[in-house]
């Protein structure tokens, strides 16, 4: 007994060793731990997901009521100020305008009657101003009686007033014929709104009414859209939103076209955020004129908000406790592993956070969190860490 004791004591022993050489190997002896390469030229982006809209979207149609009578253009066409869309039934109007004319030409009539009158007037009161004076001078010689002179000083008088009357009937005349004139401005203005014409250049999204179709004044007939400010709205996180200025370049991947890239740049961003979705939107043009769009499609835009010339790139998943854009991270100090708190920047869009501030002159940060971390623990770099 006493000998089986022993050697179970020995083996028990011998456990224990081992035990104690595996806890050793595994939680004091240095470690090899992947470390993170500093990074070069890492583009800073922003991503947004929208759809393509227009700036300048109209709904157009007649400013006055009538039948639709005609159609010079369709959805799809391509349209320039000023070209003719769609008329109403006009025959009515073109009777109001022939009307305004008839009266104009009866206004300039009585304006020359009037004027006819004027001429009249005045030549008699010419005369009459005549008659007068030389009557008055025989009645201070004593050779009219003063009954005759006072007649003919009230003749006179009658024709100044007489002449006065013709030179307001001039006026009038003349006013008459000045809104007759206005009257045919204003029958031709509504003749002329008859006919609907684009009010820029447009593509024509869609058309709205058929011929014979009784159009109420205001009543929209095509939606126009200028190609050239056409852009895509974009939501973007308000936490990533701070970076984007107004001119940054962008890329605009459409749903419709996935295998193709288009140039853009940031052309505003509005004041006021999403309340519920928390996010900015952000307006992103691409092209000059894009000739192909369409309304409503899905696409995705990623912003250039900067550039890191020189930066160490820790992932996400690797930092621990964090708060903001501080957290902490492993690192490799002098041949010792550290727990460090740090301070991040802007993301970069593979989900990898710079290290801006707090990491020490020659640390290394860990790539990967393998098992046996310990503060303090003494482990050397093993090369080949993502940058």
């Amino acid at each position: 007994m006493p000998r089986l004791s022993k050697k179970i004591l020995l083996a028990a022993a011998a456990g224990v060793s081992v035990v104690l050489v595996s806890v050793y190997l595994h939680s004091f002896r240095p470690i090899s731990v992947p470390v993170v390469e500093p990074a070069q030229k890492v583009p800073l982006q922003v991503f947004g997901l929208g759809t393509v809209e227009a700036k300048q979207l109209s709904k157009v149609g007649f400013k006055v009521s009538g039948i639709l009578r005609g159609l010079k253009a369709d959805h799809g066409d391509v349209v320039k100020a000023g070209q003719p869309l769609a008329l109403l039934d006009s025959g009515e109007q073109q009777n109001q305008v022939a009307k305004a004319v008839a009266n104009m030409e009866k206004a300039k009539a009585n304006l020359q009657l009037a004027k006819a009158n004027l001429h009249k007037a005045r030549t008699n009161f010419v005369l009459k101003q005549q008659n007068s004076r030389r009557r008055q001078v025989l009645h201070q010689q004593g050779v009219l009686a003063g009954e005759e002179a006072e007649v003919s000083l009230a003749a006179a008088e009658t024709a100044g007033a007489e002449t006065a009357q013709a030179e307001a009937e001039v006026s009038a005349a003349a006013a008459a014929v000045r809104d007759a004139e206005a009257q045919i401005g204003l029958e031709r203005e509504l003749l002329s709104q008859h006919l609907l014409v684009a009010p820029y250049d447009a593509v024509i999204i869609g058309r709205h009414k058929e011929l014979g179709t009784v159009l109420p004044a205001g009543e929209p007939v095509f939606t126009l859209a200028d190609s050239c400010s056409v852009w895509v709205r974009a939501f973007v996180d308000e936490a990533k939103a701070g970076h984007i200025a107004v001119g940054q370049s962008a890329e605009v991947r459409l749903r419709s076209l996935p295998g193709q890239r288009f140039s853009g740049k940031v052309a505003r961003i509005d004041l006021e955020s999403d309340r519920v979705g928390e996010e900015r939107r952000v307006y992103v043009t691409w092209g000059d004129c894009p000739r192909k769009f369409h309304l409503g499609e899905q696409a995705e835009v990623v912003i250039d908000t900067g550039l890191l010339d020189n930066a160490v790139l820790v992932p996400e998943a690797l930092v621990q406790g964090r708060d903001g854009n501080d957290g902490q991270i492993w690192t490799l100090e002098e041949g010792q592993l550290n727990l460090r708190r740090v301070v991040f920047g802007q993301g970069t869009l593979d989900g990898r956070l710079p290290v801006i501030q707090g990491l020490p002159e020659g640390a290394r940060v860990l790539a990967a969190l393998p098992s046996g971390l310990r503060q303090g623990r003494r482990a050397t770099a093993q090369p080949g860490g993502r940058p």
